[in-house]
């Protein structure tokens, strides 16, 4: 057991160059490409939490934007609705008011062809009653012509 213990203990003080060999590459490999690579990657990753960040502000004024956008087409939509109904409104109106107009110029009209009638009948009856009196005296003396002769 001595000669097993004794070898291992030669294995063994063979292996510490070995092991400070690895020792010195581990350092050396942390030092020369870990810690760089674990740098790059860093930035990197700020680099894109920070274009993460930005897209995520710009969505955010985007969607502002649009709502801003949206609620003046929705603003110019209602003055466009209130211009038209104003204009439908006035159309009305002059509609009305023509409409008015007109049947105030049939009511004159009729009114003026009701007194033009009435004065030609008036003056119809008139001369109606004229003649009848002229026929009743050529009648009369047509009768008293007769009677006397």
């Amino acid at each position: 057991m001595e000669s097993t213990l004794h070898d291992l203990g030669q294995l063994l003080l063979k292996a510490i160059p070995t092991i400070i060999l690895l020792i010195i590459v581990h350092f050396y490999l942390k030092a020369m490409f870990f810690r760089p690579m674990a740098d790059v990657l860093a930035k990197r990753r700020e680099a894109t939490d920070g274009l993460q960040e930005a897209a995520q502000q710009m969505r955010a004024k985007a969607e502002e934007q649009t709502k801003s956008i949206e609620a003046q087409i929705n603003q110019a939509r209602e003055a466009i609705y209130q211009e038209q109904e104003d204009a439908r409104r006035r159309w009305t109106g002059e509609q009305s008011s023509q409409l008015d107009q007109a049947r105030q110029k049939a009511r004159d009209l009729i009114h003026d062809a009701r007194q033009e009638l009435e004065a030609e009948s008036s003056a119809a009856q008139s001369r109606l009653q004229a003649y009848a009196e002229t026929l009743a005296d050529q009648v009369a003396k047509s009768i008293l012509e007769r009677t006397s002769a």
